[in-house]
């Protein structure tokens, strides 16, 4: 047997999907673990797909690596499962000359927040101990398969390559037909992968047959590498709470020789796919010689065209690197009154405010659609909002949609947030989706000004969001924590809003973090001024992120028995003011309950400080 021999003369045939047949019996955990507790089902499927006519079968290893065995408290039985699956793969093939593939899967995928991504050095720590188990039990190569994240996939095939000479398939996935989730053209990237060291370079998962072989009309055929192909069988649905692939294997067996004909020297199954599949696959095929030359479809350039920025004045994000810049933040009513929210947006425009902040739900609790409020703010009154935008209310199709929205309206200053937890609020038996992280929605935004979707796809226009990230400095270890920005700036971000301090030290020592960070984005410092001992209480108990000192609750505590708590709470975030304006330019303030009168006090402060400042130069 002689892998790279054959792929030179003829089209082989590979299996389809493990884990489709395993769910289907009723299995819904990890595929890999069955390795050790259920050998003889994955025989049965190998041989099952042997007989069906396949000339390739992979082990049942795809997921079989620390980081995600992990998830399953199965880290430490890596070797174990991997050698049974070579064990189970060589004895379903035992005397039928079917070549058997070690199968790694990547871990970085699509952005899902209830997995996060991992590490690049636990990747590579991860890869090359599942590596060692097939160099040391021996298979006839490796498939590196599902690799949505292309750096990943050249990572670890850089070091396979350092390792063995075994022969390599890498086989990228797309959401998007011919383009990367990072939108490099699938042709580049397979060029990419080849100069690194694949044997056969091509794509697999997510889409199914027809858009796989538009995707293969774009890639040429390589001089020093074969293509293979691995489309799912149709798109999932969802029947009495099960995946359903209704993928007709009649339509599969017309795409095998279309496969043939776009250059395919290795043609297989994923996600759905049955020996049924693999069996009309390989009837299609008119012949398995392999073709030498093809015409090849350009991929339709579509280049994003740079929209004129018709807004007049500063920027936010100009104003803050030359003065002392105010946000102020006024929660949507949760009513269908807007009269109050208007009001205090017009009286705080008027008042000099740099810019209106709109919360996303806060606290979990519903309110009018804070994209609905800023278009009005934007387009009826003229005024500037800063609109937020929570990972827990919108899935990721949501977010999408939410995103081009705010473009199409003008609304280009966002602030990307996690959000409280649903049990928080009003409706605590509510799903929070959390689809994506803040710093991945974060990326996802900066994604969009450059012309391109999550997936990968030109949206023919450039956007043009200034996006802002949130950071709670009521930590203890307030050095640790400024890693979270450092990393939310190297996902886009362009500049911070906090969450409001009550301490005057906490500046000080939030300017040092972040100077031995040497991070130098804009910083927006929380001030919420405080009404009473009872809101002040409320919030250092009840609402996540914010701490007060025992100094200030004391001082509420004083000042409310003396019946003058509301100037006591003026007081305080006076204070706070003046130890920002030390060491900051932006002051983010909270307005409470909708009382707009304290936020234009306050910035009324911060104005005549500065003009102040102005005169003292």
């Amino acid at each position: 047997m002689n892998l790279r021999k054959d792929l030179s003369e003829k089209v082989l045939i590979a299996d389809g999907a493990m884990g489709t047949l395993l769910y289907s019996y009723g299995v819904d955990r990890s595929f890999e673990e069955l390795n050790l507790s259920h050998p003889e089902d994955i025989v049965a499927i190998h041989k099952a797909y042997i007989g069906a006519g396949a000339d390739i079968i992979q082990t049942n290893t795809y997921g079989a690596n620390y980081i995600k065995l992990a998830r399953y408290g199965l880290e430490d039985e890596v070797k174990r499962i991997n050698q049974a699956a070579i064990r189970l793969a060589k004895e379903a093939a035992r005397g039928t000359g079917t070549y058997i593939f070690g199968t790694i899967g990547g871990i970085n995928g699509a952005v899902d927040a209830r997995l996060p991504a991992a590490p690049l050095e636990e990747i590579k720590r991860s890869f090359r101990e599942q590596l060692y188990c097939f160099l040391l039990d021996g298979v006839d190569a490796i498939l590196l398969e599902t690799y949505y994240d292309l750096d990943e996939l050249k990572t670890v095939l850089k070091i396979l390559r350092e390792t063995t000479d075994l022969p390599v398939v890498a086989n990228v996935s797309m959401h998007e037909p011919g383009i990367l989730q990072n939108g490099k053209k699938l042709p580049d990237a397979l060029e990419e992968l080849i100069a690194l060291g694949a044997d056969v370079v091509g794509i697999n998962c997510r889409l199914g047959p027809y858009h796989m072989a538009r995707a293969l009309e774009t890639v040429p055929l390589y001089n020093n590498a074969y293509l293979a192909v691995y489309p799912n069988a149709s798109l999932p649905e969802m029947q009495e709470g099960k995946v359903i692939y209704q993928s007709d294997t009649d339509y599969f067996e017309h795409y095998g020789e279309i496969f043939r004909r776009e250059g395919a020297r290795i043609i297989g199954g994923c996600c759905g796919t049955t020996p049924d599949h693999i069996r009309a696959l390989r009837k299609g095929l008119e012949t398995t010689k392999p073709i030498l030359e093809k015409e090849v479809r350009p991929i339709l350039e579509l280049v994003p065209e740079e929209v004129e920025d018709v807004e007049s004045g500063e920027r936010l994000l100009d104003k803050v690197k030359e003065r002392l810049t105010i946000l102020v933040e006024l929660d949507p009513p949760r009513t269908f009154d807007t009269t109050k929210f208007f009001e205090g947006a017009q009286a705080l425009d008027a008042a000099g405010v740099d810019a209106i902040t709109i919360s996303d739900n806060s606290l979990a609790t519903p309110r009018i659609s804070n994209m609905a409020l800023a278009s009005i703010l934007k387009h009826e009154y003229g005024i500037k909002p800063l609109i937020h935008l929570t990972t827990r209310d919108h899935n990721l199709v949501g977010m999408h949609s939410h995103v081009m929205g705010f473009h199409k309206l003008g609304l280009h200053d966002v602030l990307a947030i996690t959000g409280d937890p649903t049990k928080v609020g009003d409706f605590p038996g509510a799903s929070s989706v959390f689809d994506l992280r803040s710093v991945e929605l974060v990326q996802l935004i900066k994604k969009f000004n450059d012309g391109i979707s999550y997936t990968g796809k030109s949206l023919k226009e450039k956007a043009r969001f200034h996006v802002g990230a949130a950071f709670n400095p009521n930590v203890l270890n307030l050095e640790k924590a400024v890693r979270l920005i450092e990393r939310k700036v190297e996902y886009g971000a362009d500049y911070i809003i906090t969450q409001p301090i009550y301490d005057v030290n906490k500046a000080v020592l939030l300017k040092d973090a972040l100077r031995k960070a040497n991070i130098d984005v804009p910083l927006f410092i929380g001030v919420m001024p405080l009404l009473s001992s009872r809101n002040a209480e409320f919030l250092h108990n009840e609402v996540p992120g914010i701490r007060l000192t025992d100094e200030v609750r004391e001082r509420m505590r004083e000042a409310e028995e003396h019946g003058h708590a509301n100037e006591e709470g003026m007081a305080i975030a006076r204070e706070l003011v003046d130890a920002i304006c030390e060491h900051f330019q932006g002051i983010y303030i909270i307005t409470p309950f909708l009382r707009y009168d304290l936020s234009i006090e306050l910035a009324k402060y911060i104005q005549n400080k500065q003009q102040v400042q102005i005169v003292s130069k």
